[in-house]
């Protein structure tokens, strides 16, 4: 999809990959089947991690994220905006375009009134659930010859964080 597009050239690329491929060449790991077998686990992560940003955009604490989340006003193609796409009604269909990237804060608190009405948190939490488990087999899977711990230690840092 064009979501899954955007995401792996805006953050999982360079957030994730990049700098695991840097330190596994400094640390004289070349083989072509390594890196892509941590590719595949590490851009995973990093979509991941950009679906939780979006999410967090509109449902997390701004006490606790430090920022103010604008991705509603701002028209971004969002998680949660192609998720609720995919399961709403026309009608909500309609509302949507008639509020989204908008500015005033009616319009905004419209689109989460109906991101509310189509469960988006529930949807979110059991794609992280999913996600999580794909995961973990992916690094069962991929990272026969490299330190498991390298991407535990980054799925613990960022599944289930709230900033």
């Amino acid at each position: 999809s064009l979501y899954k597009a955007i995401v792996k050239y805006k953050t999982a690329f360079y957030s994730f990959y990049q700098p695991v491929a840097a330190a596994m060449y400094m640390a004289g790991i070349y083989s072509e089947e390594e890196h892509n077998n941590a590719k595949q686990i590490l851009l995973d992560m990093g979509e991941f991690f950009q679906i939780q940003d979006d999410y967090l955009d509109c449902y997390g604490d701004p006490a606790v994220t430090g920022k103010i989340g604008t991705d509603i006003q701002d028209n971004k193609c969002s998680w949660l905006v192609v998720k609720a796409l995919e399961v709403m009604t026309p009608e909500q269909r309609s509302e949507l375009e008639a509020c989204y990237g908008r500015k005033d804060e009616a319009s905004v608190a419209k689109v989460k009134e109906l991101y509310d009405a189509l469960q988006m948190p529930t949807l979110y939490h059991k794609y992280e659930e999913e996600s999580y488990q794909r995961l973990q087999e992916l690094i069962a899977q991929h990272a026969q010859n490299l330190p498991h711990s390298i991407f535990l230690n980054f799925a613990k840092k960022i599944y289930k964080r709230n900033k």
